[in-house]
């Protein structure tokens, strides 16, 4: 995912619509044909640099036309992209290019202008990850990224087809439509509001990100462009409806990320009055796998992730590990038409992936219950990931990048409510004597190694060991109660 096919659309709408918009980007307008033109000029700076058929480069995932246009050179050129996220810290951004093997970290510039910088080789970081098949994967997707350096997820061509085929039919999508990209561009979510929609020649407004938290920008931007799709996070829907004025062209609203609390249906139901609302479900593994269609007029105590999409299989495994045939509770697996083969890394996928029934399934991590009708609904993580911003953030892999700073004994980073963010992460650490350390240093430390939605909001840093449980493990439960009487006295 994507695809030589989706380049080669995009090529064609260039040649028979190039004055149609294509995207738009703050005051830009790209055309298919610029981006068309574009795309043929990062071709020819691709060739200059003479690499061997199939090759892997590293496309930081900046959320711009140029960088757009680029992967689609790339696609073009039969090359693979590894499209991390762009504020990934620069060690880890080398250690997933060496683990990918990509020969180059690439860029793309408003002028046309390709920077092309070398990837230092290390067979050592590279062991036990696999090539990407160039034949099968023209994209690297990576998970969250809650870890130092995230999981690499190769997502195969055949599956971006066939998930753009669903989504195309699912909600109707043509040319004529006009969707608002609120997500990274490193975000599975870019399959369908910026990939599949350029696949059908259609017009995609990219938020700067920059700029995503500013609500009267984001609402500027739907009226102003007429857009018609939109897909994102609770916190998207939560800046759309500050001024509450209603916006009728809007026909296709996408929950997506988090549990939508009942208190926004009504509001987001009276700002799109002609809008169908979704919610769906999935991850990077699997992409889309579960959708809901939500009636904002009966809210229900959780939000259901609903059934199962087309051509996907989901069941249900008990603590016990025994598949739960009828209605029950347990971790939820699921096995989808646009999944991965599995990770790069190949030492992961025996814990993650397993075959049942001759199809294999994708361990989600996820606690759900299925009622009698077929109905799921989320409970939440089997483990140590809470969402941010709607992206799984892994707990424990935070306090590994922050206790490996040289001045941390211990440390801790527990979740707390957000109304924006839906979580927010804080950070409890002990120092070693003597040390000068402080919550903004450790900041820093964190920004070097983790993407920005894993950095601790608050760090508080003490000389003093950790509180413990009788066990000895640290009370996280106390240094949460704590926090939140210290924010709420």
């Amino acid at each position: 995912m994507p695809s030589p096919r989706l380049a080669e659309a995009v090529a064609v709408h260039g040649h028979l619509r190039p004055h149609d918009p294509a995207l738009v980007f703050n005051d830009r307008t790209i055309t298919y044909g610029e981006l068309s033109d574009l795309t043929q000029a990062f071709r020819h700076s691709l060739l200059e640099l003479r690499l061997p058929p199939g090759s892997t480069v590293c496309v930081p995932a900046y959320k711009t036309p140029e960088t757009i246009a680029l992967l689609l050179a790339v696609f073009h050129e039969g090359l693979v992209a590894l499209a991390p996220a762009p504020d990934l810290g620069a060690a880890a951004l080398a250690r997933l290019s060496q683990q990918a093997r990509a020969t180059h970290v690439l860029t793309g510039s408003a002028i046309d202008a390709l920077t092309a910088d070398p990837v230092h080789t290390d067979e050592k970081e590279a062991a036990g990850f696999a090539s990407a098949d160039a034949g099968g994967s023209c994209l690297l997707l990576t998970t969250s990224g809650s870890t130092g350096t995230p999981k690499i997820v190769p997502s195969a061509a055949a599956g971006f087809e066939a998930f753009a085929a669903w989504a195309t039919h699912e909600f109707a999508l043509t040319s004529s439509d006009v969707a608002l990209s609120y997500a990274p561009l490193n975000f599975d979510l870019a399959l369908l509001d910026i990939w599949s929609f350029l696949q059908v020649g259609a017009q995609v407004v990219l938020v700067d990100q920059g700029r995503a938290t500013d609500g009267p920008y984001v609402q500027a931007l739907v009226a102003k462009h007429d857009v018609t799709f939109i897909q994102g996070v609770p916190m998207l829907y939560r800046l759309l409806v500050e001024d509450g004025s209603p916006n009728p062209a809007v026909r296709q609203v996408i929950f997506t990320g988090d549990s939508v609390p009942d208190s926004l249906l009504a509001p987001v139901s009276a700002a799109f009055p002609r809008a169908r609302f979704h919610n769906v479900f999935g991850c990077t593994e699997t992409n889309d796998s579960f959708i809901h269609e939500v009636d904002p007029a009966t809210p229900t105590p959780r939000m259901p992730i609903g059934r199962p999409i087309a051509g996907t299989d989901a069941l249900i495994r008990d603590p016990d590990g025994a598949i739960v045939r009828s209605a029950g509770a347990g971790e939820l697996l699921v096995a989808t038409p646009f999944q991965t083969d599995g990770y790069l890394n190949t030492a992961l996928n025996a814990e993650t992936f397993t075959v049942i029934d001759g199809r294999t399934f994708y361990r989600t991590g996820d606690l759900v219950t299925r009622d009698e009708s077929g109905l799921y609904s989320l409970q939440g993580r089997a483990d140590w990931q809470v969402k941010v911003r709607g992206v799984r953030t892994n707990l424990q892999e935070v306090e590994r990048v922050i206790a490996a700073h040289p001045d941390v004994v211990e440390a801790v980073v527990v979740p707390l409510p957000d109304e924006q963010a839906g979580v927010r992460l804080h950070a409890h650490v002990s120092r070693r004597p003597s040390s000068a350390l402080t919550g903004l240093r450790l900041r820093t430390h964190a920004g070097k190694n983790l993407p920005r939605h894993a950095i601790p909001t608050s760090v508080h840093v003490t000389d003093t060991p950790l509180p413990r449980t009788s066990t000895g493990k640290p009370d996280r439960n106390l240094i949460k109660s704590n926090r939140l009487k210290e924010i709420h006295p």
